[in-house]
């Protein structure tokens, strides 16, 4: 059963029919079904360099905060800041590249524990309005996320699948319109603190924009309950990013019990 997400999500990315020089978006990045405890914050700090197919891009940084506010019930909040340089290949960095935030209501709608074992099915959701503050941007957002998950042990595996509606550029009414789909899966090794994690996305834009597909691998170190530190390179398939790496910091902190 665990090869029906993966199995769908290639016959989905096979579909993905453009890959030309139309403009090209921030990459979408996969989630998991994980709820922090009410009154639990994480936030997770990524900082590094990506390289495009004309410049390279200083990412100072990428930010999610996650505050848990009941037990099926998760406010998420999603931007990133970052510095790029010009599209003539020099590395250098001459102007900043914020990109939109997006504010979400992480769900969990459904879970299920195998009999006699470890395992588990899960069902939820993510979606929220984006804020236009990326360059030249207007108007309020919309993404969408369905999220399913199987858990085995401390391992998971989640399907994303969804859409968006991005705020739109200032000078056309052309606004970024698609619908993507990954997979996020994190494996223990053993009984060690450390972890391997990898994503697979794509995104099929309806409107002038490059589809992606990229994946990233990288492994996790988690020294205690409260800190988790990763390092994570990318590879661009398709469209945006063609390759990169970020190193991350990920502390939990208890606001009220």
């Amino acid at each position: 059963m665990r090869s029906l997400p993966i199995a769908a999500l290639a016959v989905w990315l096979a579909l993905l029919p453009r890959t030309s020089d139309a403009r090209k978006r921030p990459r979408f990045e996969p989630t998991d079904l994980e709820l922090e405890k009410e009154g639990t914050t994480e936030t997770d700090l990524q900082v590094g360099l990506l390289r495009n197919d004309s410049h390279w891009r200083f990412v100072v940084p990428d930010v999610e905060f996650d505050l848990g506010l009941s037990p099926n019930v998760e406010l998420d909040i999603d931007g990133a800041y970052a510095i790029e340089g010009p599209d003539d290949g020099r590395f250098t960095f001459d102007h900043p590249a914020p990109e939109n935030v997006w504010i979400a209501a992480k769900l969990g709608l459904y879970d299920s524990r195998d009999d006699g074992d470890n395992g588990a099915w899960a069902v939820g959701a993510q979606l929220g309005p984006k804020l236009p503050v990326a360059n030249n941007a207007h108007g309020i957002g919309y993404e969408a996320l369905l999220l399913v998950g199987r858990a085995w042990g401390e391992n998971h595996l989640v399907l994303n699948a969804g859409g968006l509606i991005d705020p739109g550029p200032h000078i056309s009414s052309d606004r970024p319109i698609g619908v993507q789909g990954g997979l996020d899966l994190d494996l223990q090794l053993g009984s060690s603190k450390f972890s391997v994690t990898g994503e697979l996305a794509g995104v099929h834009f309806f409107s002038a924009d490059s589809d992606q597909l990229n994946g990233t691998g990288g492994v996790k170190w988690s020294p205690s309950d409260d800190l988790e530190l990763s390092v994570v390179g990318l590879v661009g398939l398709a469209g945006g990013d063609v390759a990169g790496v970020l190193l991350g910091v990920s502390p939990k902190l208890a606001l009220w019990k």
